[in-house]
């Protein structure tokens, strides 16, 4: 029996680098755009050749950049590549990032037909001022026709992203922004709080505990606003039918992100592409992220960086600050499983102390993160680490 293989697919272009992004993206010719896809695919062929005859494929995430900023011949090839190079299950979930502005009705139903069958389209803001605040190409109302269009294709999962803590955000507007995404009846909204990461035009702006670095740009919206907008974010959607099953991500039931999910649970993927990760047993690795060095590769092994095999405490901590992510928590007798040793065992100490201070439930065999301690989450995985030298 085959083994189950996530596979992420990434296309490092966009129309517009945003001023908050530190993604491996950025604006290409139609030229160089033209030569990439050229070279992806024949590393799908080749990665199809290494692990098609152990794993067969369970879902699929094509993320970027902006994956829709490609024409439709050439969205068409990658997935007759991929379909031509692995073995994919039948219910797989095939996802693709597409951005409001990069797509019409006739690329809509070219994805579709290049075997995609979820979307999850990068709004972040219903507010127009906000979008253009975070450097965004479109407007709310081109998000909409893009919106109804791919319903009138015949997408029926169909993902949202938001953010948070724009600069110049009010309470109450992203409290329109939630109620106005949740009325148009998505399957699952995904609602990020900004980060400032270094590389980013918003580094330079502000520093990343949210302080202004230059007088002239707009305030970030302060601590308690923060403190509300996380609080509220969840109640509002409770209210339209969606579930909080990780830390950012709400869902209809039977509408999670099943590529997502096997992240946090540490199934094996394959990243294809510039820059793209990957794990595979107890080895992490990712592609060079040097575009002249993939683009000239005669092999996937010599694009291969960053290689590093796992120790059995690497595993553990992932396997506890990944799973608690999600709001289920973590399987105690599958840990045990997984490491032949009781979680107890190992982490007894932070276990009885963050139960003590409210932080943590276990329950039978789950144990999962309080509302407190989803508020103070990463506090709590740091007390995670170094399992096997405490």
């Amino acid at each position: 029996m085959k083994k189950k293989l996530e596979l992420y697919i990434h296309i490092p272009f966009c129309v517009k680098k945003c001023e908050y992004c530190d993604f491996l993206s950025g604006p290409a010719s139609a030229a160089e755009r033209s030569r990439y896809v050229e070279s992806l695919v024949q590393e799908i062929y080749d990665a199809g050749n290494e692990y098609t005859k152990e794993y067969e494929v369970s879902t699929i995430f094509i993320g970027g950049g902006t994956p829709s900023i490609l024409e439709e011949e050439q969205i068409k090839t990658i997935g007759e590549a991929i379909k031509n190079s692995f073995t994919i299950l039948e219910d797989a979930e095939v996802t693709m990032e597409i951005n409001p502005g990069t797509v019409n009705f006739s690329k809509l139903r070219s994805i579709k037909e290049a075997g995609i069958n979820r979307l999850s389209i990068g709004l972040q803001s219903t507010d127009d001022i906000e979008l253009k605040m975070l450097g965004r190409i479109h407007t709310f109302q081109i998000f909409l026709e893009t919106y109804k269009m791919a319903r009138e294709v015949g997408f029926s999962n169909i993902n949202i992203d938001l953010i948070s803590a724009i600069p110049g955000q009010t309470l109450e507007s992203w409290k329109k922004t939630l109620h106005t995404v949740a009325s148009l009846n998505p399957e699952h909204i995904s609602a990020y709080s900004l980060i400032i990461e270094e590389g980013t035009t918003f580094y330079e702006k502000y520093t990343e505990d949210g302080k202004k670095k230059q007088k002239d740009v707009v305030d970030l919206p302060d601590e308690e606003t923060e403190r509300q907008i996380y609080q509220i974010t969840e109640m509002i959607l409770q209210q339209f039918g969606y579930h909080r099953y990780e830390i950012s991500n709400y869902a209809k039931n039977g509408f999670e992100c099943r590529h997502n999910l096997g992240y946090w649970e540490r199934k094996d993927y394959l990243g294809i592409g510039l820059g793209a990760a990957s794990l595979i047993g107890n080895q992490r690795f990712s592609n060079t992220r040097n575009y002249q060095r993939y683009m000239e590769r005669e092999s996937v092994l010599e694009i291969q960086e960053h290689i590093e095999k796992l120790t059995l405490g690497d595993e553990m901590e992932e396997f506890i600050f990944l799973g608690l992510r999600k709001i289920k928590g973590i399987s105690l007798s599958l840990f045990e499983k997984n490491f032949k040793r009781s979680i107890w065992e190992i982490y007894g100490e932070q276990l009885r102390k963050f139960q003590a201070e409210k932080l943590l439930v276990i329950d039978q065999d789950r144990m999962y993160l309080t509302q407190k301690g989803l508020d103070v989450c990463n506090a709590v995985f740091v007390e995670f680490l170094d399992p096997l030298d405490s």
